[in-house]
């Protein structure tokens, strides 16, 4: 059971706003009661917009474009809403498979992408609506990195250090109650919260990360490291395990305990990372040359959160950091410059497939410049492609391109979510005598 005793509330209603803590808040853990900062919730009520009933669930994907975000029908791939935003725009799962996080000036904002759930006893109702940009904003000096597990999600302002860790289902609530922490030095960095609220956080200065530390529900000190240069990225494995990216390796906490994984050379850096609560091995990008302007990797990285154990499998092509993923049954995704997703088992760490998607590609130099994209999502794989301004969707299982589209834009950032759990669907059958479920 969780520990509630450190959430308070982070605003008082949809037309008020979220009461964060300030840069200079204590560092225990725990929220805190005053506030000097706020995350606007909107000045006015923003009018919901008209849902209509489903017959099941409606994945829906996203990409970003200069200019605004594209959402589609993850089956059709055709177009069910566009809104417009200035600026680079970064999209992150919100956790509630409902909406996603951009990343845009000064917040943290929610995307409603306009498919949802909602739990009728043993069963659930499905609803599609218009995709909106919600009201409900997190104020964040520099967005960064957001982090979903179990139900719980992990915003981190590399600005000013302060971590908001909210209920996953609340988390498009402007009156969501929040864990709060701030680190004592501001850094591009991480959080990830466990199911014993147990908070993983990483260290550092605007110099670069170096550690990360462990902290109880109540702000503790379980464990801490300073051996991992470059701290970058996490992921959790099977059992709860959370690997965070180091220049010569990666962290392992496990079991109460950190432990260094060594990179087989000097300079081996894990800065992106792709983990599944399908399977103990966490699949990691791996670059070699410190000196690189541009560094194409063409070996990836897969760690066995089990006992440490680093493998590196070497692909027929390069990659980037929107080149990994993980399928349903735990395999390894990886999107190469080849055009193809290789796919690789992690137990074996062997490539098992190839898939040919696109056409042959290069990695830009800035890394906010469009590129191919890859997001698993629902039993399917996207891939977007910039280069023709289209998206495919991929059967792993059979290799198949089964459905391609031109989007109009050139995509960029590519998210999505499934729009409900899996399992309710199925029961509704069982329940064609229920008032309410007439005509199902």
């Amino acid at each position: 059971m969780r520990n509630h005793t450190t959430r308070t509330a982070a605003g008082l209603g949809a037309a008020l706003s979220l009461l964060l803590l300030s840069a200079c808040a204590a560092d225990d853990g725990t929220a805190s009661g005053a506030a000097s900062e706020s995350a606007s919730a909107g000045t006015d009520e923003q009018e919901a917009p008209e849902a209509t009933e489903a017959q099941a669930r409606t994945p829906r994907v996203a990409v970003t474009y200069q200019g605004g975000v594209l959402v589609l029908d993850a089956m059709s791939l055709e177009p069910v809403g566009d809104i417009e935003l200035e600026g680079f725009n970064r999209l992150s799962p919100a956790g509630d498979e409902r909406h996603l996080m951009v990343s845009t000036a000064g917040e943290f904002r929610a995307l409603d992408l306009g498919s949802w759930a909602e739990a009728h006893g043993d069963h659930a109702h499905y609803w599609t609506a218009e995709p909106t940009l919600t009201d409900v904003a997190y104020e964040a000096a520099k967005p960064g990195h957001v982090v979903v597990h179990e139900g719980r999600t992990a915003l981190f302002d590399d600005g000013t250090g302060l971590v908001r860790v909210v209920d996953s289902e609340h988390v498009a609530d402007a009156d969501a109650a929040a864990r709060e922490h701030t680190t004592p030095s501001a850094h591009h960095g991480v959080a990830v919260e466990l199911t014993d609220d147990t908070l993983v956080v990483s260290e550092g200065t605007e110099e670069g990360a170096n550690g990360i530390r462990v902290l109880d529900g109540d702000g503790k000190e379980i464990a801490a490291s300073d051996e991992c240069p470059g701290v970058h990225g996490e992921a959790v494995a099977a059992d709860e395990a959370v690997l965070i990216g180091c220049q010569d390796g990666a962290l392992l906490y496990t079991d109460g305990k950190i432990t260094k994984v060594d990179a087989p050379d000097s300079y081996g850096r894990i800065g992106n990372q792709a983990g599944t609560e399908a399977s103990p091995v966490v699949l990691g990008d791996y670059k070699t040359d410190k000196d690189a302007e541009l560094e194409r990797p063409t070996q990836v990285s897969l760690i066995d959160t089990r006992d440490g154990k680093l493998e590196l499998v070497e692909l027929p092509s390069s990659y980037t950091f929107r080149s990994l993923a993980r399928g349903d049954d735990g395999e390894a995704l990886v999107l190469g410059t080849d055009g193809q997703v290789h796919v690789i088992d992690p137990e074996k760490a062997e490539v098992t497939k190839s898939i040919p998607v696109i056409d042959e590609w290069e990695e830009p130099v800035e890394w906010q410049e469009p590129r191919p994209a890859i997001l698993a999502l629902d039993g399917s794989v996207y891939v977007t492609d910039p280069a023709t301004d289209s998206i495919h969707a991929v059967d792993v299982e059979s290799g198949e391109v089964w459905k391609t589209a031109e989007l109009g834009v050139t995509p960029n950032e590519l998210n999505g979510v499934t729009g409900g759990e899996a399992h309710a669907h199925e029961e509704h059958e069982e329940h064609e005598d229920h008032e309410d479920h007439e005509d199902h």
